[in-house]
């Protein structure tokens, strides 16, 4: 346990645990000026062992913040209030000079491609905020490594938070505490200040002793200085600030001025029957089975998934002209209705023990339940919902939210890679993209060169995800999958991307488009995915290798006659699941061409214009 110094102060206020004159002058001023702001009780300079997280778990199950379930090891169930389950892209701003620094100029209405404040607006919007907001609550800090601290890939942060909860969850998804101020020293990090903005005394109650403000809440990016503030929400895509606003919305903007790329990529090691190894990056919409594809377990004999990352990559080309990927994160924050022993054996397998879980269902035999969990209760097992009422599938609702999550570690995931730690990252072979598209887009394409694989990842569409505000079943433009996480203006980031082309002998990825989801006029799935999902990735292994076992098709390569492994499976129509209907296409392209001429506007690579263009020719013969 760390010595307490209960004489030290910081900005004036009492540290009750941790050494500030372990902190660098820059640490030190950060905190300093933010304990002045936000006037908190007290500070706690986080070290990340054992025995403070056993005391912030149990102040949280003092505080009624989160109950132990009693059927697995250390692990917790928090319900938070109803109104504040999801990131709130509509409260998610850049904060640059110009707004186009951070969006291209929609032609018609508002971007889709993330929200602009100017710093005039962000400074008023700041002052209502922040003065006073941690009043009667601990400041925490937490030094945090986005990466192996060793590896020259990561990068540093500190985070300021009045939220346990954050504290707990950091711990799982960062490297955090005393290591990470050691390697720090005085170097640059970027600041992020966050809190629920529910200063003591509570003028109302707390709904499920969950402090949040939603009304006011606010996630501000300032890349220019390198921070972050957040306020009003303890969900953690709004409050986990290494997530997904450092590791993609600051680090996509770090990348650009640095020639790496920041992406919204699971990283995968897929193993053929020879022992021959290949790493893979691949980017989905949340809820678009990218967690179940990282963790995949084939059905193919001898084929073999391990995982590096689920769902952040950081690539840069190393002097040998090699695709360089780490995993910036330490855990996984995975949606948990859909996640079953048959959908994701190792993520059941990694959420058993040391695990935070939000928003589920809680069993009374103490453990947890969701949708699409298939697991039969005993009859006398009763539910509890997330609103924390009893629950019967009668009930006409579902038990648990559906954008309910669990927070583990990665290294108890039975089927992490070896080098999923690796200071020098893993070498990255192939990209994917893909999407939820129940219509017209077929099972797997292969790119027919880089500038054309850009074009597909700008192109891609989706259904709407769980994971923000969207309600519906509507198809949602989502390029790259980062279109509620870039950092800057669209624009530049495909000159970007169309940049690595350039790059002094360096060895491109192939890149590939996949659908799992694509339904017959009956609406049932034409492929049954999962682990059968090993056979296209069978077929990309090849196409690395340069085998010939392609043909052409108007979106690019697709598996020849018969070079897709189908032994063992039954009824599957391959001219309907391959099929590319000219009118369904021509539509799709309008709807590209659309999209790019409002969202993107005078910002569009003329590379990728001309990939739209020549789509449309090859549609026209077909």
């Amino acid at each position: 346990m760390a010595p307490q110094f209960q004489s030290q102060t910081l900005g004036a206020v009492k540290v009750v645990y941790g050494d500030p004159n372990e902190l660098s002058p820059g640490v030190r001023s950060f905190v300093e000026e933010s304990a002045r702001l936000c006037q908190p009780a007290s500070i706690h300079i986080c070290d990340g062992s054992e025995e403070e997280n056993r005391q912030i778990l149990a102040l949280m199950e003092e505080q009624g913040m989160i109950k132990r379930l009693h059927k697995y090891q250390n692990c917790w169930l928090a319900r938070t209030d109803p109104k504040d389950v999801a990131r709130v892209e509509s409260q998610t701003v850049i904060v640059t000079p110009e707004q186009r620094d951070t969006v291209p100029i929609a032609k018609n209405g508002e971007s889709q491609l993330g929200r602009w404040l100017s710093e005039k607006e962000f400074e008023k919007a700041f002052i209502v905020r922040f003065p006073e907001c941690m009043k009667g609550r601990t400041m925490y800090l937490i030094p945090f490594s986005m990466g192996p601290v060793e590896s020259p890939l990561s990068k540093f942060g500190v985070q300021l938070t009045d939220s346990p909860y954050v504290v707990a969850s950091m711990r799982i998804m960062t490297r955090m505490g005393t290591a990470v101020l050691e390697a720090l020293g005085s170097g640059q990090f970027v600041k992020c200040l966050h809190s629920v903005g529910c200063p003591l005394p509570l003028k109302k109650p707390l709904v499920n002793n969950w402090a949040c403000n939603p009304e006011l809440i606010l996630v501000a990016h300032i890349p220019q200085r390198m921070e972050i503030t957040s306020y009003g929400s303890g969900y953690g895509g709004n409050s986990l600030l290494g997530k997904k606003c450092f590791a993609l919305r600051i680090a996509s903007r770090m990348a650009r001025d640095e020639g790496w790329l920041a992406e919204h990529m699971l990283i995968m090691g897929v193993t053929n029957p020879k022992g021959q190894k290949k790493y893979i990056v691949a980017a989905f919409p949340s809820a678009c089975g990218k967690t179940n594809l990282a963790m995949m377990k084939p059905t193919l004999p001898g084929w073999k998934v391990e995982c590096v990352g689920d769902d952040i990559a950081w690539m840069k080309f190393d002097e040998q002209g090699i695709l360089r990927a780490i995993n910036p994160e330490n855990g996984f924050f995975g949606v948990a209705p859909g996640t079953s022993m048959k959908t994701n054996p190792n993520a059941m397998k990694t959420i058993q023990e040391n695990t935070i879980f939000t928003n589920v269902a809680e069993t009374s035999d103490g453990g947890v339940s969701w949708e699409g969990m298939d697991e039969t209760l005993p009859p006398h097992v009763t539910v509890t919902s997330w609103r924390n009422k009893k629950w019967t599938p009668e009930d006409g609702e579902p038990c648990s939210h559906p954008n309910s999550r669990f927070c583990s570690p990665a290294s108890q995931c039975p089927i992490m890679d070896p080098n999923w730690e690796s200071p020098d990252g893993v070498p990255i072979e192939a990209i994917i993209f893909g999407g939820r598209r129940p219509r017209g887009v077929p099972l797997v394409y292969e790119a027919f060169n880089w500038q054309h694989g850009v074009f597909i990842g700008a192109a891609m569409r989706s259904e709407a995800t769980a994971a923000a505000e969207h309600k519906g079943k509507v198809i949602m433009h989502d390029p790259f999958a980062m279109r509620p996480f870039f950092g800057y203006n669209f624009g530049k980031y495909l000159s970007h991307w169309l940049s690595m082309e350039h790059r002094p002998q360096c060895r491109l990825p192939k890149i590939f488009h996949v659908n799992w989801f694509r339904k017959d006029k009956q609406n049932n799935y034409l492929w049954p995915g999962f682990g059968e999902n090993a056979r296209v990735l069978e077929w990309m292994f090849r196409r690395i290798e340069g085998e010939d076992c392609a043909k052409l098709s108007p979106l690019g390569f697709i598996p020849a006659d018969g070079a897709l492994n189908l032994e063992g499976l039954n009824n599957v129509n391959m001219e309907e699941l391959f099929s590319v209907e000219r009118e369904f296409w021509e539509e799709e392209a309008r709807e590209i061409r659309r999209y790019f001429e409002e969202q993107v506007s005078n910002d569009l690579p003329s590379d990728v214009a001309n990939q739209l263009v020549q789509l449309e020719q090859r549609l026209s013969r077909v």
